[in-house]
């Protein structure tokens, strides 16, 4: 795979249109072909449609607009592969600006491993919002247990990662029993591995999070990590068929 592979960007929305058109800057000034990727924004029922401003970037970037009825991001996610036309499938979120060198950076890994999937780093955009300074921290936690070995990578956020869309569709895409943003890229990431296929960690292929939380958004999206991690826990206990068990931190 000599030439730079053509890209589906999928970014999933939700009530945040300020958010959204700043990740549609950022990938419009990609340092890519723009040739090479088209971004598919999915509205997952937003009060206020992000439809005429997303059409406003049509001169600068190739890109869709496609509404749901509020399903969660997984459905959403799921829903823009399947009107992809890349070869590869590239995640990120709304509140998500990816650097210019993103796409780049994971695709030059890919050309030489096309059936792994490669996860960047996600930094945190708001350095004087403390909450979101303290969920970084817990990413960076995450990170560190689960991607130690950088070629032996175990899980990527759902908003910092490519695959290919043949083994995307062959592992099953995202699981949409799960209704939150949470926990199903972990449980995207166990069946992944357990179809044999391999991950790789990245870190100089970076975004910035811009996902401003006070105490009580906090606690909420805390609470609701807890709910996804149980519900990814009662899912992977069926297809192995053991007891649900708790995850050592260790």
């Amino acid at each position: 795979m000599s030439e730079m592979p053509f890209f589906s960007i999928i970014v999933p929305t939700y009530n945040r249109p300020r958010r959204l058109a700043s990740c549609l800057r950022a990938l419009a000034d990609l340092d890519y072909p723009r040739d090479q990727y088209e971004v598919i924004v999915v509205d997952d029922g937003s009060v206020q449609s992000s439809e005429e401003m997303v059409a406003s970037f049509a001169d600068k970037i190739c890109v869709q607009y496609v509404y749901q009825e509020n399903q969660g991001p997984a459905v959403a996610r799921n829903n823009g592969a399947r009107m992809a036309n890349g070869r590869f499938l590239a995640f990120t979120d709304d509140d998500c600006v990816p650097s210019a060198s993103w796409l780049h950076q994971l695709a030059s890994q890919l050309i030489s491993e096309p059936q792994k999937m490669v996860g960047g780093y996600t930094r945190n955009a708001l350095s004087r919002n403390p909450f979101s300074i303290t969920s970084q921290l817990l990413i960076d936690y995450l990170y560190h247990h689960f991607n130690r070995t950088e070629s032996r990578a175990r899980f990527f956020t759902s908003n910092n990662f490519v695959v290919s869309a043949d083994l995307f569709w062959q592992v099953g895409g995202f699981d949409e029993t799960m209704p939150l943003a949470a926990g199903e890229d972990r449980e995207f990431c166990d069946r992944w591995l357990e179809s044999g296929f391999g991950m790789i960690y990245l870190p100089r292929a970076v975004i910035f999070h811009a996902h401003k939380l006070g105490i009580r958004s906090f606690w909420r999206q805390h609470f609701n990590y807890g709910r996804g991690a149980w519900h990814y826990r009662a899912l992977r206990s069926q297809r192995t068929a053991t007891a649900v068990q708790l995850e050592s931190p260790k």
